[in-house]
């Protein structure tokens, strides 16, 4: 072999390395992009609005398959966002569409029940008035009541904007835990 041909050789060699890195970096994408979109992500809590549940700056692990197939439940902490933004929120979902709920004295109730919402160490410092949840939405509240950007103040979410659920908390590794969605 001249070095003409290996030269071409060594290209040739070249250019198939490169195509086959290409090849394996779009494979990634084209697998990464539907799992992140439909099967699950880790979000970082940012802020204070869910304690003391989550921490900030916690990992959460958030499944977003489950609301394919079925609704949001009450008590289920979400990640969702709201009208005219683009970040994440968590929060949990206290009213489900046509739910009458309103919180007085710090206690949350909920079509005439008055929920005892043990997971809560701060009670809010409001009173709502009682409300009709609109159909195809959701009234989310933080667990930390008075500190916390939510449906008392924006209003219900729209179904489409409830975008997973907060299974599990994975770091910091000292305080990770399974989060139980349903009341205690």
């Amino acid at each position: 072999m001249n070095a003409t041909e290996k030269a071409r050789r060594t290209r040739r060699d070249f250019f198939k390395e490169v195509g086959s890195w290409i090849s394996a970096l779009l494979l990634a994408v084209v697998i990464a992009l539907p799992i992140k979109a439909y099967g699950f992500e880790l979000i970082r809590v940012d802020g204070s609005s869910m304690e003391d549940t989550l921490q900030n700056q916690e990992i959460m692990f958030v499944t977003k398959f489950d609301y394919l197939w079925q609704e949001p439940m009450r008590f289920d902490v979400v990640i969702c966002g709201y009208p005219n933004r683009t970040e994440n929120f968590v929060k949990r979902i206290v009213g489900l569409p046509g739910d009458r709920l309103s919180i007085a004295d710090g206690r949350l109730t909920v079509n005439g029940v008055t929920y005892p919402e043990e997971y809560l160490t701060y009670r809010p410092n409001y009173t709502l008035p009682e409300i009709t949840v609109p159909e195809n939405e959701y009234y989310v509240l933080g667990d930390h009541r008075s500190n916390s950007n939510d449906s008392h103040i924006i209003g219900p979410l729209p179904r489409a904007l409830i975008r997973g659920r907060v299974r599990a908390v994975l770091y910091p590794f000292s305080t990770a835990r399974c989060l139980e969605d349903a009341m205690k």
